[in-house]
């Protein structure tokens, strides 16, 4: 885990104030990090690689082994 210390005022008020994600971005707008939300969803402006249609049609293909099966072999 990396520590960082903030001792500007206004933006540990920043911090303080906030109610949700936090986006910490650089003088240039870019997003640095993301605090917070939902572990797993992409950043604002993300695109995913496939298009709904293409979703739809893989999530059809049930290749493979059942999940029961495969634990069962783990055991």
């Amino acid at each position: 885990m990396t520590n960082i210390t903030i001792t500007d005022p206004a933006v540990l008020k920043q911090l303080t104030d906030a109610t949700g994600p936090i986006l910490f971005r650089d003088p240039a707008g870019n997003v640095v990090h993301q605090s917070g939300g939902r572990f797993g969803v992409p950043p604002p402006g993300a695109k995913p690689p496939y298009t709904d249609e293409e979703v739809e049609q893989l999530s059809k293909n049930r290749d493979g082994r059942p999940l029961a099966d495969i634990l069962r072999d783990l055991r």
